[in-house]
């Protein structure tokens, strides 16, 4: 079932997060959510990271593990400011993230999963990520 409504979650999502970081397009909301799910992702082990992708929707799941570069050291967490500029960095000709963004993608990503199941996950990770995901 899950799959059947990838779409219609997803389209749910994007249009969440473009109207809590004000963005004008889906466009521009996909694209820091994008960013943002990579500068979580440099963060983690690939065991963490897919404890993490399972309690992601179908696409989200996908954008978060697509394109994925093993062989990239991992980075520690760091200030809100500093992983802000990170997401920033993405295609930054087309990146309108704000600097609010990675609590705006927390926000919409709460809206939209189980929060139960999302902070049992996020405790299980690394110090940094339960403070990364709060909206």
């Amino acid at each position: 079932m899950e799959y059947r409504q990838a779409s219609a979650d997803f389209d749910r999502f994007i249009l969440d997060v473009r109207e809590i970081a004000g963005l004008q397009t889906t466009n521009q909301a996909y694209t820091m959510v994008q960013a943002v799910l990579q500068t979580f992702r440099r963060r983690l082990d690939v065991p963490d990271a897919l404890l993490f992708a399972n309690v992601l929707p179908p696409v989200l799941r996908a954008i978060f593990v697509a394109d994925w570069d093993l062989e990239e050291p991992q980075m520690p967490f760091a200030g809100r400011f500093a992983m802000t500029r990170e997401v920033q960095s993405l295609r930054p000709d087309h990146n309108l993230s704000p600097d609010t963004a990675i609590a705006d993608v927390a926000a919409a990503l709460r809206r939209n999963v189980d929060e139960a199941t999302l902070d049992r996950v996020l405790a299980r990770l690394p110090a940094g990520a339960t403070d990364f995901w709060r909206a």
